[in-house]
């Protein structure tokens, strides 16, 4: 490929990047974050190269689910595992089980009141720190 033509297609590129910025959020917020550096056209691909700052620091807040976020909210004290379903207005119990209070005891942002008898008829949960925290 001539020089010309590696700049027209360049050229080129440069226009239909900006038309793909029209289309969707992910490559203007690239370039809001990193800037066009990032871009090095080649002639048959585009290579792009993100730099890491020496300050990246580990995700400090869990990812919760949206059933986990509802759930945190509703707990102001202790509760049983009906009260809890009906503070939250669900009838299954195994879709509470599963999708709200498993994996909220699996993070560590609720505890059983009775850890030595998870089975317990008398069995409370109440928020951890951590749970607070988020919440």
């Amino acid at each position: 490929m001539s020089e010309t033509n590696r700049i027209e297609y360049k050229e080129k590129l440069t226009k239909d990047l900006d038309l793909v910025e029209q289309l969707g959020s992910g490559v203007p917020r690239i370039l809001k974050s990193y800037g066009k550096e990032c871009f090095r056209f080649m002639d048959n691909f585009t290579r792009m190269t993100f730099p890491v700052s020496e300050g990246v620091t580990p995700q400090v807040t869990p990812q919760v689910t949206p059933q986990v976020e509802r759930l945190l909210r509703v707990i102001t004290q202790e509760y049983n595992r009906k009260e809890l379903q009906e503070l939250l207005g669900l009838a299954d119990r195994e879709n509470f089980r599963k999708n709200y209070l498993q994996p909220a005891i699996d993070q560590n942002l609720i505890e059983l009141t009775i850890p030595d008898k998870p089975n317990s008829s008398k069995q409370k949960y109440r928020l951890t720190e951590k749970g607070k925290q988020i919440k």
